[in-house]
């Protein structure tokens, strides 16, 4: 059994050092790795940052990260992913990473990812031109997670989990006001991971939102944005049963830690 301990939108500063480490220095009686879904910081500062790679430097299980919408607020997001990376954080954008957890090789293939809608009500790459670049950055998102989830398959993953910001389904975004959906998320995401398979989708962004969802095909998607989850971190059981199909279960993770 694989214990994958999640969360995002942490949006810490300056005035943060500290808050989390407590809870994620619990992590290596709990979990197995930490999957960070975005908007680590509140303005994508390198300062910010580098109090995100404080509160996860030298933690007793391997860390994976995308970067959210505010990651790039100040147009500083390569110095964002230098902090982390620094701090041994596997910092993913369309790529992916092949972890080796007590003999099960699991695989994280993430994407920040980006809005356009869902099924029915959703932006289409037609008409004025910021129209088809809006719609064409989050297919192109889509199409790289896609890819990643193959290579991952590729090298041998045993288990394999899509790591994103944006939201792949609307299911999660129950609780959202609904004129907003097509910021939140796009069902690119969702077909991505249907195409190229996974045993979990793991996405923050919404903090009004549902933890509870699937795609299409049928894979769980869990919205950890820590507004959600309500603690520093959820956590969820992947276990491989000899075919292709994975046992899901959930566990819950500690109280959120004071503000």
């Amino acid at each position: 059994m694989i214990r994958v301990a999640a969360v995002g939108d942490i949006h810490l500063g300056p005035d943060s050092a500290g808050l989390l480490r407590p809870a994620f220095d619990t992590l290596g009686a709990r979990a197995d790795l930490l999957l960070l879904a975005g908007d680590l910081t509140r303005h994508g500062t390198a300062q910010e940052a580098r109090v995100v790679a404080g509160e996860v430097a030298s933690l007793p299980v391997p860390v994976v990260a995308v970067l959210g919408n505010h990651d790039y607020q100040s147009d500083q997001q390569e110095a964002v992913v230098q902090e982390l990376t620094d701090a041994g954080v596997h910092v993913l954008e369309g790529d992916g990473v092949v972890l080796d957890l007590g003999g099960t090789k699991v695989g994280v293939a993430g994407t920040k990812g980006f809005g356009g809608g869902f099924a029915g009500r959703s932006g289409s790459e037609f008409g004025e031109p910021q129209m088809k670049a809006f719609m064409r950055y989050s297919r192109t998102c889509a199409e790289s997670l896609a890819r990643a989830l193959c290579e991952l398959d590729e090298a041998g993953s045993t288990l394999r989990i899509a790591l994103t910001h944006y939201a792949p389904v609307p299911d999660t975004l129950a609780g959202e006001p609904p004129e907003i959906y097509p910021f939140l998320g796009s069902y690119h995401l969702a077909e991505a991971i249907d195409s190229a398979g996974a045993d979990l989708a793991v996405h923050g962004h919404a903090h009004l939102g549902t933890e509870h969802g699937m795609t299409a095909g049928g894979v769980h998607v869990r919205n950890v944005a820590m507004a959600v989850i309500d603690r520093a971190y959820a956590i969820y059981h992947l276990t491989p049963n000899g075919s292709d199909a994975h046992r899901y279960a959930h566990a819950a993770g500690p109280p959120p830690p004071a503000p």
